[in-house]
Parts: structure tokens; sequence; C-alpha cells
């Protein structure tokens, strides 16, 4: 079979669908690299190419975990670091940004990451219809 990795067979590579699912196994398809997560709807995803943020996050993927909209404990709405081995495998997903879910409910929803020439990142959120600019720098302590 092709790389549809099992849709509408086979769900996230190991789940069977319970209407379509019939008479196929999920290990005739091609495997997905990583798990996202359930209905995390990763919606954007970007190698960080920048030189801002420290050496051990360029040419990691951030992907934009839109998140689940249809569940009770609702999943995602984070940006994710997908770490890679020298090889290009999946080594680990990792938080990155997160807080767009408090108290199961979303008060922001990412949807794609961008990388800018400066080394930052872009965040675009359809929730609040904002775009957020993330730095990485040395903390400065203000007076008050």
């Amino acid at each position: 079979m092709g790389q549809d990795f099992g849709e509408p067979y086979c769900h996230q590579g190991n789940i069977p669908d319970i209407e379509f699912g019939w008479g196929h196994s999920c290990s005739e398809f091609v495997p997905p690299v990583a798990l996202m997560g359930p209905h995390a709807a990763a919606l954007g995803m970007k190698f960080y190419t920048g030189h801002m943020f420290p050496a051990e996050y360029r040419d990691q993927i951030l992907v934009a975990r839109h998140g689940s909209w249809n569940k009770s404990k609702k999943f995602g709405g984070d940006i994710a670091l997908v770490k890679l081995n020298k090889d290009g495998s999946v080594k680990s997903v990792e938080p990155f940004i997160t807080g767009f879910l408090v108290n199961n409910n979303y008060i922001g929803r990412p949807v794609d990451v961008m990388n800018m020439p400066d080394g930052s990142i872009l965040i675009s959120d359809d929730w609040n219809g904002a775009v957020y600019r993330v730095t990485y720098g040395p903390k400065k302590i203000v007076a008050q």
C-alpha cells in the first residue's frame, strides 16, 4: 500500500479504524515516524534554521499542535520540539512552548511557525487572531 500511513484504515500507525479497518492490519502500512498525541492536530511545522536559539535547536523541528476540539480532556495547544538523531530518525518529542491550554480551556491555538531572518520565530494563533514573536537571549532583571 502507499504512503498514506494507513488512513482511513488505521490511525497513527497502530489503531484500526472501527468502520474502515476491517480486513486490514496496521502492519500493512508505513508507520508514522513519531506520534504527536491524540487529536493533537499538528498543523504547521518547520525546521529551526536560525542562530538566535542555542545550537541544540538548530535543524530540529518545531510543530504547532492546534489541539483537540471534541475531547473532554483537551490535548495539544502548544509548540512541540521534535529532536532528531543524526540519521534523521526521531529521537524525542518534547514541549517547547506551552501555556495555550489552561484548566482544560484554550486561551490560544497555535497554527504554524515561521523562522525569521534574525533567528527569532513567529507563531500564528487563530484563537486570538494573533502572531507572536519568540526570541532567545540573556535574562534581564529590571528593578521595580
